[in-house]
């Protein structure tokens, strides 16, 4: 956009000499919303205990010493993807589980135990866009995502929460689940999901789309990342994808520029490598696989 290639009426409100009219620029952003649904953990077994000032200093050093313990790992350990409705083809609703009741800031980890998910939609249909405010690099750019515009999103991140208690009301767990921390029980209804995503509800930090690939008037790069109009100059991130990924963003990012640099260099198609995978065939009808059916 500082270049000036974008929308030319929207360059040159921000102080930018339009060179090249690509109304796409800065438009299609996309990003995944995810939220945390938090248990009680009735036996002290979660992280919770260790996350005072003193428990994590001594994780600290331990990793520093020995490269082991809490320290070594993430805790997002375990995760899936499930679909949101029957008549969904692929998985939409991605989890991640954290054995500890805490925010991602590590902000709000009481000594409490407790246990979580991240549970998000992987498609949602919002769009947002990003706009220059000025000319400089100085000026801080206008970034409005447009989270849950659409009210299908509003819809899916209802199911995510519903599922996310079934799967907590597993038996598995009933050693160890205690009370619903968050939402709570008291929010069933839609209306209450609904405040609850609207105040709760956090980036995944998977934002992308907007130099979107294409051919239409809205597209910016083509098949090959090149800018559409503009000789010598690719796009090569996660901004050229026309849709969000139905997953997090890191490997097709990659994916993306290890394909790419073989076409800057003139390098020929790797032959398609036939895996195999799974499809529900009664996915039109049912949410889930009954696998033993």
């Amino acid at each position: 956009l500082r270049s000036g290639i974008g929308a030319a009426a929207r360059l040159a409100e921000a102080g930018v000499t339009p060179r090249v009219e690509l109304p796409g620029v800065g438009e299609n952003l996309m990003d995944h919303l995810e939220l945390y649904v938090q248990q009680a953990c009735t036996q002290p077994v979660s992280l919770n205990g260790r996350l005072t000032r003193f428990g994590k200093a001594l994780i600290g050093a331990r990793w520093l010493l020995r490269r082991d313990g809490l320290g070594a790992s993430n805790h997002f350990e375990a995760g899936g993807f499930v679909r949101s409705a029957a008549g969904v083809a692929w998985p939409d609703i991605q989890f991640h589980f954290l054995p500890a009741a805490v925010r991602y800031d590590g902000r709000d980890a009481g000594t409490r135990h407790g246990f979580q998910a991240h549970v998000g939609p992987m498609r949602p249909e919002s769009r947002g866009r990003l706009r220059l405010r000025g000319p400089r690099l100085a000026d801080a750019p206008s970034i409005r995502f447009d989270y849950l515009a659409a009210e299908a999103d509003r819809e899916v991140f209802r199911r995510a929460l519903r599922l996310t208690r079934e799967l907590f009301a597993a038996a598995p767990l009933d050693p160890f689940r205690g009370e619903e921390l968050a939402p709570g029980a008291a929010a069933q209804s839609d209306a209450e999901l609904d405040a609850f995503v609207r105040a709760k509800a956090e980036s995944a930090y998977h934002p992308c789309g907007t130099c979107a690939m294409g051919t239409g008037p809205t597209a910016v790069v083509d098949p090959e990342c090149r800018v559409h109009g503009v000789r010598g100059l690719r796009v090569i991130d996660s901004s050229v994808f026309p849709d969000i990924p139905n997953g997090n963003l890191n490997a097709p990012t990659t994916m993306l520029a290890d394909r790419t640099s073989d076409l800057v260099r003139g390098r020929p198609v790797l032959e398609p490598e036939p895996l195999p995978y799974f499809l529900d065939p009664a996915w039109p009808d049912r949410q889930r696989t009954n696998l033993n059916s």
